[in-house]
C-alpha cells in the first residue's frame, strides 16, 4: 500500500482508502455486519489507513461498526465522518438557507454524537455532507467548525461537494477555510480535472475521491438482467434503461483498453489515482474478497499516459442521482 499526504492535514493516508457507506446496512442491501467487520479488520491489515464514514450512514451504525473496527486495531487508522443535513436533503438544493441545514448548534450536536458512536475522543475530519456556495459567506458554520478544531474535537474540517458539481467549491478552497474536499471522480465524470484539482494543489487541500465505481457499474458487476431490491439505493440509481446505457459504455471502454470484463475494477480504482491531486480514493468495500481486490490496485500504481489518453474519451455527462 502506497500513503499520500492529505493536504495540509500532513495525515499521511493510504491511497485507497475505505468508503463506509455501504456497511450502513439501510440503503446498502445483501451485506452483513460480520462480514463487514471482517472486511475492515483485513483492509487495515492490508495497509488501508483511512476510513470515510458519516452519521447518515445507517444512522450511525456505520459510524459504531467503524469505531470498533479501529479501537481494535493496532496501527493509526485516520477517522473522517459527515455532518448530515438537518432537512435530510442530498444534495443541497438551490435557494434553501443554511440554517435549515447547518445551523451552529446543530453541527455541535451531530459531532457530539458521532464521538459517542465511534467511542474516540477526537475526529481526524470532520465534514459537511452537502455544500452550496451561497453558504459561504455565512458564519455560523464557519464558526462551529473552528470551535470543534479549537476545542480539540475534530483535527481538520472539509466538505463533501455535490453531486457533479466539483466547481461549487471553488471559491471555498481558495478561502483557505478548509482542509479538504470530497467530489465524485471517477472515469465516466472526470469533471474536478480542470478547475477544482488545480486549484486543491495551490491550495493545498487535500482530495477523496468517491464514487471510483461509479456506484458499482464500473465494476462490470451490473448486467442488464440486475435486480436490486426496491429499498437498495441503486434500484433507483440504475433505474429504466441505465443498466443498458451503462453495459454499452462499457463494452466501448474495454474494446478501447483491449481489456476484459474482470479488469475494470482495478482500472478505475488506478485511473482515480493516478491523479496527483487525489490523496485518497473511498471506494466502498463490503466484502474481505473486494477489500483484498481493491487495495492491490495500489501496488500495480498509476495507469500509463496512453491508457489515461484512452480515458479521456470515456468521459460521460449524465447525473444518475437525479
Amino acid at each position: 500500500m502506497k500513503y499520500r499526504t492529505l493536504g495540509r492535514t500532513g495525515f499521511s493516508i493510504s491511497e485507497i482508502g475505505y468508503g463506509a457507506w455501504g456497511i450502513g446496512g439501510e440503503q446498502w442491501r445483501g451485506g452483513s455486519d460480520d462480514e463487514s467487520v471482517r472486511a475492515l479488520h483485513r483492509a487495515i491489515d492490508l495497509g488501508v489507513n483511512f476510513i470515510d464514514t458519516a452519521l447518515a450512514y445507517g444512522n450511525g451504525h456505520s459510524e459504531k461498526l467503524v469505531g470498533r473496527v479501529v479501537r481494535e486495531a493496532k496501527n493509526r487508522v485516520y477517522i473522517a465522518t459527515k455532518v448530515p443535513p438537518k432537512n435530510q436533503e442530498w444534495p443541497a438544493k438551490p435557494g434553501v438557507g443554511i440554517e435549515h441545514v447547518f445551523p451552529y448548534k446543530y453541527i455541535l450536536q451531530c459531532t457530539e454524537t458521532s464521538l459517542q458512536h465511534l467511542k474516540v475522543d477526537t475526529i481526524d475530519l470532520q465534514q459537511l455532507h452537502v455544500w452550496n456556495p451561497a453558504w459561504f459567506h455565512d458564519e455560523d458554520w464557519r464558526r462551529a467548525l473552528e470551535e470543534l478544531k479549537t476545542a480539540g474535537k475534530v483535527r481538520a474540517v472539509g466538505v463533501s461537494i455535490n453531486d457533479h458539481q466539483p466547481d461549487s467549491a471553488l471559491e471555498l478552497v481558495q478561502s483557505g477555510l478548509i482542509d479538504t474536499v470530497q467530489v465524485i471522480y471517477n472515469v465516466f465524470d472526470q469533471s474536478p480535472e480542470k478547475n477544482l484539482f488545480p486549484l486543491t494543489q495551490k491550495m493545498n487541500v487535500g482530495v477523496l475521491a468517491r464514487v471510483p465505481f461509479d456506484e458499482g457499474s464500473l465494476t462490470g458487476a451490473i448486467t442488464e438482467h440486475t435486480v436490486f431490491p426496491p429499498e437498495d439505493f441503486r434500484s433507483q440509481y440504475f433505474q429504466g434503461d441505465r443498466k443498458k446505457q451503462v453495459v454499452q459504455h462499457l463494452a466501448a471502454l474495454e474494446r478501447d483498453l483491449g481489456i476484459t470484463r474482470e479488469d475494470l475494477a482495478e482500472i478505475a480504482l488506478r485511473f482515480t489515482i493516478s491523479h496527483p491531486a487525489v490523496s485518497s480514493t473511498i471506494p466502498g468495500m463490503r466484502t474481505v474478497r473486494n477489500v483484498e481486490r481493491n487495495a492491490a490496485a495500489s501496488d500495480k500504481g498509476p495507469l500509463t499516459e496512453a491508457q489515461l489518453k484512452i480515458l479521456k474519451r470515456h468521459a460521460w455527462d449524465r447525473n444518475f442521482y437525479d
